[in-house]
């Protein structure tokens, strides 16, 4: 079937933020872009762990099922936790690396999640963000205003899909929730000694808008895997930069995919 590529978004999107970038590489890799456990429209049993370890065995599963047994990864956000998870745990199943704005070690999770996960802890979360479902000028001016550089593009449509599966029953409520929960104690505690024996080909495409993850995480990440091939920065882009300039990271993985 060819080479796959594994597609791993960001909280609390699901995989459709990579439309835009499979539509365009879809000639070159097998595209997989699974949504995570307790975000998206992902049915799992309801003590399930949400914690990003667990995320990352869940992964390691489904290209098992999918018989892919290696891939070149493209993650955002929480998926960039993961994915470093990934790298550290399934070395011999990742080709490459490509990163945008997502958590590292010092800085997992930003300051500016810890609300979120505040709200998660008092059972609040989904309601607030069940509202977005009736005020898209509301989602639109809150959180699209903090997550992509021109809100006004959030289409209504978009914000029906990403958010309609999480408020869709009391577990999915509850599983929104612990998804966040799980963000804390720091997934990523311990892994610079790991990261920096890996031998995977890394590239940073960064948003420079960004104000959850700053120019100084992917400065971290490009000093600390030792086949970095440096950071390109975005201007004006801010978290879910992809998601709006999905020609950007098309053009970055083919890019990567060749020099590999």
């Amino acid at each position: 079937m060819g080479d796959a590529a594994l597609f791993l978004h960001g909280a609390p999107l699901n995989g459709f933020q990579w439309r835009g970038a499979i539509d365009r590489l879809s000639a070159h890799r097998r595209c997989v872009a699974p949504d995570f456990m307790g975000l998206g429209y992902s049915q799992i049993p309801e003590h399930q762990s949400l914690a990003a370890d667990a995320q990352a065995g869940m992964l390691a599963a489904l290209l098992d099922k999918l018989a892919i047994r290696k891939v070149d990864i493209v993650a955002s956000d929480s998926g960039g936790a993961v994915a470093q998870l990934f790298v550290v745990r399934y070395p011999e199943r990742v080709r490459t690396l490509l990163l945008t704005n997502c958590d590292v070690e010092p800085d997992s999770p930003p300051p500016k999640v810890k609300p979120a996960i505040e709200m998660a802890r008092a059972g609040t979360l989904a309601g607030a963000t069940a509202q977005w479902l009736t005020d898209k000028t509301l989602a639109r001016s809150t959180f699209g205003a903090a997550v992509y550089s021109d809100p006004s593009r959030f289409a209504d449509e978009t914000i029906e899909y990403y958010v309609e599966p999480l408020v869709s029953s009391p577990l999915r409520r509850a599983q929104y929730h612990a998804f966040h929960l799980a963000l804390e104690p720091n997934p990523l505690r311990g892994i610079e000694k790991s990261l920096k024996r890996s031998t995977v080909p890394v590239r940073i495409v960064w948003g420079a808008s960004d104000d959850i993850f700053s120019q100084a995480d992917a400065d971290y990440l490009d000093r600390t895997f030792p086949r970095s091939r440096g950071i390109r920065l975005v201007p004006g882009g801010k978290l879910f930069f992809p998601e709006e300039f999905p020609e950007i990271i098309a053009e970055e993985a083919r890019r990567l995919w060749r020099a590999a």
